[in-house]
């Protein structure tokens, strides 16, 4: 299952942009990223059947073990990609979300879209390990 951040805004280079490159080089399962302007731009046609994951504040706060089941779950349903948003600074309206099939939140205080997005590709390692039973930190 193809694992695809479709965020808004340029990460340029940096450290938060190091920060994902690490994470996403890590995956066992195909990667992409997509950039779009901060306004504008079209985000890539999804085929049917793909999940939507929003990155927003009123999301559900999913322990890793939680979001490895879901991702686990979809692949084994046949899902061919997996679709991560990370919005714009005003984040979706309620139309948008009501599109996704799931809200995720990194908690409720407001990370800058970078640290988002370097959250979400570490989030996305983890997950993928927890998949291949790889030893999990907290576990013991």
């Amino acid at each position: 299952m193809l694992l695809h951040i479709v965020a808004r805004g340029k990460i340029g280079r940096g450290p938060e942009a190091e920060l994902v490159d690490r994470y996403l080089k890590r995956l066992s399962w195909p990667a992409k990223v997509t950039e779009l302007p901060d306004q504008g731009g079209r985000i890539p046609p999804a085929e049917n059947g793909t999940r939507i994951v929003m990155l927003d504040e009123t999301g559900e706060n999913l322990p890793s073990r939680v979001l490895a089941g879901r991702l686990g779950a979809w692949r084994d349903d046949g899902v061919r990609e997996a679709r991560f948003l990370i919005g714009a600074a005003d984040g979706f309206d309620d139309t948008q979300r009501g599109q996704a099939d799931l809200l995720l939140s990194f908690g409720r205080a407001t990370w800058p879209h970078l640290m988002a997005r370097a959250m979400l590709a570490e989030q996305l390692w983890r997950a993928t390990s927890i998949l291949a039973n790889h030893p999990y930190h907290r576990e013991g």
